[in-house]
């Protein structure tokens, strides 16, 4: 953990590089200093179908969800995500400024009691480190 989805409706295709939005939030929630850089996780999931407001077609969303396991504080919680959202947002400002657009973002905490999870990753970035 942390676990970025982001969904997004399909009309943004072309006008966002959806690569550059998940590597905007990597880095950001590697900027933060809380997430174990071998837990971050960010996936962009394209929504063919949606509806919008009144329903004009040219409205667009990004909504994305972080998943965290328990241990952090509120203020914690809080200033890292203000400061991902800050991040998402900025890099946003030109599709705010051409179109009519709708961002969000919610921190969901995952109950370690029923949250199962297998990774081998944390080795090998420590593996990595260590010898290069």
């Amino acid at each position: 953990m942390p676990h970025f989805t982001i969904e997004y409706s399909a009309n943004l295709d072309g006008r966002l590089d959806m690569a550059e939005v998940v590597e905007v939030v990597r880095r950001a929630a590697v900027e933060t200093g809380i997430f174990p850089l071998g837990g971050i996780r960010v996936r962009a999931i394209r929504c063919e179908h949606y509806a919008i407001a009144d329903g004009k077609k040219d409205y667009g969303f990004l909504d994305m969800v972080l998943r965290l396991g328990e241990g952090r504080d509120l203020a914690t919680r809080k200033k890292s995500g203000e400061h991902v959202f800050r991040a998402l947002s900025e890099h946003l400002d030109p599709l705010f400024k051409t179109s009519k657009f709708a961002l969000s973002f919610d921190m969901q905490i995952n109950d370690k009691e029923t949250s199962f999870k297998r990774n081998n990753i944390h080795e090998a970035l420590k593996a990595e480190a260590v010898h290069g």
